[in-house]
């Protein structure tokens, strides 16, 4: 193979890593958001009959992956505000822990910054 013939595929591939890693900070970016929102909906009692408010509260039910459950996770309070202590402290390390894992992840696919052919 000629050096024409490979720095295209090279450059395709830089590409394709790039947008992956950016892929992936968007979505952990987006978990993490969800879990935030829903400790903070928790924490101001919002109303849960509100569509938005039980969309939220679902997705990050599901995001929390056991591991940070408000009901049964890391931490869990008993007595006064203990519901919105253990959203907010369960909820909030699950946040942290998604936007670590997306960034040491982002960071393993992303391409060097170097250009490809350069």
């Amino acid at each position: 193979m000629t050096e024409q013939t490979t720095r295209p595929r090279v450059g395709a591939v830089w590409r394709v890593r790039s947008v992956l890693a950016q892929a992936i900070w968007v979505v952990c970016s987006i978990a993490a958001l969800f879990l935030a929102l829903g400790a903070l909906f928790i924490a101001f009692k919002a109303n849960t009959d509100n569509a938005l408010v039980k969309f939220v509260l679902d997705v990050a039910d599901r995001l929390d992956l056991g591991v940070f459950d408000r009901e049964d996770g890391i931490k869990q309070w008993t007595g006064e505000n203990a519901q919105t202590k253990n959203a907010l402290f369960n909820w909030g390390l699950g946040a942290l822990v998604w936007l670590i894992g997306g960034r040491i992840l982002e960071r393993l696919v992303r391409p060097s910054q170097a250009a490809p052919g350069r």
